[in-house]
């Protein structure tokens, strides 16, 4: 306990493998693996990074999505994105594009540099069954948007979606008012700095470390998490992180569960299997991407 809060403890770890993505996109995909590494409402987080432009040249060419939403996260390079309903953006270093395909959506990701680094994070999130046939949308986020909090004894975070607490001060990033309440950070520590954040005891909620190490969890009882590692967090109300010898950097996410069935076919995401079939139908037949009556 901490003040009469209960802190949250490490209480699985999901090592991301290798994989490979859209036209041949190099990854590591942690949550996602299976269906048995999934964190409801979260259902996969891919990283990408590599100085190799054979990794990423290929990119995402079109493809469809349905049900679910998809949150693209560039830390170095630059993509663009284009969908059937002839949005266009361009999406660099710092940037965030937040995507709900709803009820189906058509879109490219797709590199527009021939070297250099590209180096970023894809997460999807469940939508609730009454938002799975809503109009498609989505936001682009400039880096500008993008609160970026000094944090007490050094660091620093970026807050992308919901809101922190520090000093007595609440603090809210560009994306509110979602069923799922996510909270989406990226958080940097210098060696031995500790980040502490109350966390609401509903939310199911991950840390991903993306560079150097940490420990998660009370003194008594914290857990290492590796660099390309997620940890799921067991229950509580609080989290703390304290950086390894080398700093740290990793991605805090937290959501409120939707407890609902979860069928996914590739990029479909539903819930019965039925609604599957009629995803497929209805991307041969056109019928995904027409404007709901």
């Amino acid at each position: 306990m901490s003040g009469g809060r209960a802190i949250r403890e490490l209480q699985r770890i999901i090592e991301s493998l290798a994989a490979s993505d859209g036209a041949g996109v190099r990854l590591r995909r942690s949550l996602g693996q299976s269906p048995y590494t999934r964190l409801d409402p979260f259902l996969m987080l891919d990283e990408f990074s590599s100085f190799d432009a054979n990794d990423y040249i290929a990119g995402f060419p079109a493809h469809p999505h349905r049900g679910f939403e998809t949150v693209t996260y560039l830390l170095d390079g630059h993509m663009l994105h284009e969908d059937h309903l002839g949005n266009r953006g361009d999406l660099k270093s710092g940037a965030v594009q937040w995507m709900s395909a709803g009820r189906g959506i058509i879109h490219s990701e797709m590199p527009q540099q021939e070297q250099g680094r590209m180096r970023g994070f894809q997460l999807w999130i469940n939508l609730p069954a009454r938002e799975k046939m809503k109009p498609a949308g989505y936001r682009d986020i400039d880096p500008g948007e993008i609160p970026v909090i000094e944090l007490p004894g050094g660091g620093r975070a970026k807050l992308i979606a919901g809101a922190l607490v520090l000093q007595e001060r609440s603090i809210a990033g560009p994306i509110q008012g979602l069923t799922t309440d996510p909270l989406y950070v990226d958080v940097e520590l210098p060696a031995g700095a500790a980040f502490v954040q109350a966390l609401p005891s509903e939310r199911n909620a991950f840390v991903y470390a993306f560079e150097g190490s940490a420990s998660i969890g009370s003194a008594a009882a914290a857990r290492s998490l590796a660099t390309h590692s997620a940890g799921v967090l067991g229950p509580g109300d609080l989290i703390e992180v304290r950086a390894g010898a080398e700093g740290a950097r990793f991605l805090l996410l937290a959501g409120k569960p939707l407890n609902e069935p979860i069928v996914q076919h590739g990029p479909f995401v539903m819930n019965t299997r039925e609604e599957i079939e009629q995803a497929i139908r209805d991307y041969q037949s056109g019928e995904l991407t027409k404007v709901a009556g």
